[in-house]
């Protein structure tokens, strides 16, 4: 993913975690978007990803998270393991 749209994305998520829980989100984020620009993001953690961002985001809020990372994972299969 390219830095605009890690903007995004993180955006997208901020605004959908439990008040309070920003900095956390943030940070899983900010460790995903550090191994892809190493090229060491792999399909493993896309899949940890989620259910760590889960616990973090606002009930109502899941299931449309949980699209959006599931689009990422589709693309992200495509082009391969990044490692």
């Amino acid at each position: 993913m390219d830095p605009q749209g890690q903007e995004k994305f993180l955006s997208f998520i901020l605004q959908r975690v439990q008040e309070g829980k920003e900095e956390e989100a943030k940070e899983i984020l900010m460790e995903n978007f550090k191994k892809q620009q190493n090229g060491t993001f792999s399909n493993e953690d896309v899949h940890s990803f989620l259910p760590r961002i889960t616990a973090l985001l606002e009930e109502e809020k899941i299931s449309e998270v949980h699209a959006v990372v599931r689009q990422f994972s589709m693309t992200f299969n495509k082009t391969g393991d990044s490692r």
